[in-house]
Order: structure tokens, then sequence, then C-alpha cells
């Protein structure tokens, strides 16, 4: 729903790996920024070799429905909840598909990459905003992949703490 902040997770399809070099975390944001930053803003984000999580907010219906009319050359009515999920849901299928597509190519593989959906949670407390804020970034230390948050570089916790230009949600967070 627009306006509604969303925990979202999905892993790779059996034991394969998401990521198998620095350059595929990078691509994977490049795709996101490309699909996704047209439907929603993005609070926090990590990216792990077999799964990943965001922390999103969907944006207002105003804005959806504009770049609705842009991208598919169609009106649309304020009211058509269902063909903005449609769009929304559309926006994030492609990003996963190109990602796969280029990821295949690269490795000489084929199939699928990702389990068949990716999993959403409705944030609604500034509570489990919180909590989310630090599951996100905490999981490379839960899964041992390093030892403390500021060690893993596929997160969003080192442009939440710096000075420096992002597209995160980053003065929101910190309030």
């Amino acid at each position: 729903m627009p306006e509604k902040t969303y925990h979202l997770f999905n892993r790779a399809a059996g034991s394969e790996k998401l990521f198998k070099s620095h350059d595929n975390y990078f691509y994977f944001l490049k795709k996101y920024a490309e699909h996704i930053s047209i439907i929603c803003d993005t609070w926090s984000y990590c990216l792990l070799p077999n799964h990943f999580h965001l922390l999103i907010r969907i944006k207002s219906f105003e804005s959806i429905i504009d770049q609705y009319k842009l991208l598919k050359h169609k009106e649309v009515r304020k009211n058509d909840n269902l063909l903005l999920s449609d769009f929304i849901m559309e926006r994030f299928s492609n990003w996963l598909n190109g990602y796969t597509k280029a990821f295949n190519k690269s490795y000489q593989r084929k199939g699928s990459l990702f389990i068949d959906y990716t999993k959403r949670s409705l944030v609604e407390t500034d509570n489990s905003f919180t909590k989310v804020i630090h599951y996100v970034h905490a999981n490379p230390v839960h899964h041992g992949y390093v030892e403390k948050t500021d060690q893993w570089n596929y997160s969003s916790y080192a442009s939440i703490i710096s000075h420096g230009k992002t597209r995160l949600l980053r003065d929101e967070i910190l309030e």
C-alpha cells in the first residue's frame, strides 16, 4: 500500500548464491535503483551472499500514478488500487528477473535464482521500525560474515552514519 513501510526479504533458491563477486552486489543495487526508486524510498538494506533485506516506504498514490502514466502511456484512476498494486509488483519482478538474467548469463547458468516470491512484513510502529533497522544491519554479524556491523561492505550502514550523499532516507532515520 502506498505510504506504508515494509521489511522485504528474499533468498536464493536452494543452496545458490545471489552474489559471487563485488560487482554482483553493485549491479544488484544499480538495477534496484533503476526499477524500484520510482515506486519506493529506501530506509536501509543489507545484501548477503544468499539473501537480502530491504526496509522501504512505498511512495504516494500520486507519485505511483505519475510513474505508471510515464511508463505505460495509459491513464489510471486514483482509486484503482489493484492496478497500482500490480504495477508495484511488476517493478519488483522486473528488477529481480533482470538481475537473474544478467547473473545467469555471467555464470553460464539457467533457471531461477530467487525463491518464488519476495516476502514482506508491514512495519507500523516506531519501535518495530528501529528493530528492523538494527536487524537489517546486524544480519552479517548474525550470520558470521563479520564481527562488527561496520565491517560489512554491502549494507546501508556506512551510508547512514556518513555525511556523504545518499539516496537513503538517512535524515528521517536519524530523527
